[in-house]
């Protein structure tokens, strides 16, 4: 048999791959759950995402950009007005939701670090417009609703992920910035989870009433970094956040309560030395789930979609160091991991989209977008 020619040979292999490529991937979970992953295109640095419509979605990219993406055509559009962010490390251009009421009013909400004159950094919360009535769509009317203060040294752990609870109020990540005993203070928004308004007032009825003005913005405290936040049907706060070497939690997340960073941890410091473990100190809320050896969890959702209606009230997390998506259940205020699903690469953010199905970006640059369903 005559071997065939090179442009054949060429045609034949683009032909597979193109047809394995819309096939998408089985990945198969540890508890025997199988889904088909098909990717909608690769980013740079992708952060976190949010659902416009059933074809259209914004991607974050932590070097700065903001992206609209067609999932009909897998096209991307870069959007204008997006603010100067102080990227490196673990900074730049961070999380992006919708207003409850986005059809109306076309809010959404943005994070990102920013880096004073003298060279400090803090993450800021800001609501904006979304203007897509020309080809090149804009954001405006740009409002600062919250600072992270203080801005401190470094590029680590500012967290600052969000989402809106089921009664209209927004809550949002602060992490402890590798400061560590900030986390214990009712004067630096440092290792807490924030609760205010739409429009980045304070509610009069916040926990903390009674320890100073910053204060009466706590929702919790003793939070390391908190790179996952979502409400499940009951109206309960789920987070999630990194520990230091090991220990990383999943937190029913309780107005008032104090989490215990820097003071307890099911992990250990980089360093080596040992930190208390929670049940030395009972008067700190435990996490409900804890992982040794890390998992490095980044974006959370907890499911209630219709694709898959056998895991309403679970609880998935993108695993960075463990390269893989985490099914966790959760039943009332308990909660356990029931299932691992290994991607092969970092998981960066988890969201739900139309239809059900899940989405997911991974961490890094050519970081894909994928879309996960019923094998």
């Amino acid at each position: 048999m005559q071997p065939l020619p090179i442009r054949f040979a060429v045609i034949f292999l683009f032909l597979f791959c193109a047809a394995n490529a819309s096939a998408g991937t089985a990945i198969v979970g540890t508890a025997g759950s199988r889904l088909q992953a098909e990717s909608y295109g690769a980013f740079n640095e992708p952060w976190a995402m949010t659902f416009l419509s059933a074809e259209k979605l914004l991607v974050t990219e932590k070097t700065g950009r903001l992206l609209l993406v067609n999932l009909d055509d897998r096209t991307t559009v870069p959007v204008r007005g997006v603010p100067e962010v102080a990227y490196g490390g673990q900074g730049g251009l961070g999380d992006i939701i919708l207003h409850p009421d986005y059809q109306e009013n076309h809010l959404i909400y943005l994070s990102y670090a920013e880096q004073d004159a003298s060279g400090k950094r803090g993450a800021v919360v800001i609501r904006v417009t979304l203007n897509q009535a020309s080809a090149e769509p804009q954001l405006e009317n740009s409002e600062v609703i919250w600072t992270q203060i203080p801005k401190v040294s470094g590029s680590g752990h500012y967290s600052h992920r969000f989402a809106f609870s089921p009664d209209g109020y927004l809550f949002i990540t602060s992490g402890d910035r590798k400061k560590q005993s900030p986390a214990q203070s009712f004067t630096q928004d440092l290792g807490k989870v924030i609760r205010l308004h739409p429009d980045g007032s304070v509610p009069a009825d916040n926990p903390f009433q009674d320890r100073g003005e910053r204060a009466k913005t706590f929702w919790s405290l003793g939070h390391r970094n908190l790179l996952g936040i979502d409400f499940d049907r009951e109206g309960n706060l789920w987070t999630h956040e990194m520990g230091p070497r090991d220990g990383d939690e999943f937190n029913r997340t309780v107005a008032g309560d104090n989490y215990g960073w820097p003071l307890v941890s099911w992990g250990d410091q980089y360093s080596g030395i040992p930190i208390p473990d929670h049940d030395t100190r009972p008067e700190f809320h435990a996490p409900e789930v804890y992982w040794v050896p890390t998992i490095a969890p980044s974006g959370l959702v907890i499911y209630d979609g219709d694709m898959f209606p056998e895991w309403h009230d679970n609880a998935f997390i993108g695993g960075l160091r463990s390269r893989s998506l985490i099914r966790v259940r959760i039943d009332g205020e308990q909660a356990s991991e029931v299932e691992r699903f290994a991607m092969g690469k970092r998981i960066r953010e988890v969201e739900q989209g139309p239809q059900g199905a899940l989405w997911v970006l991974e961490d890094k640059e050519n970081g894909r977008l994928l879309r996960l369903v019923h094998e």
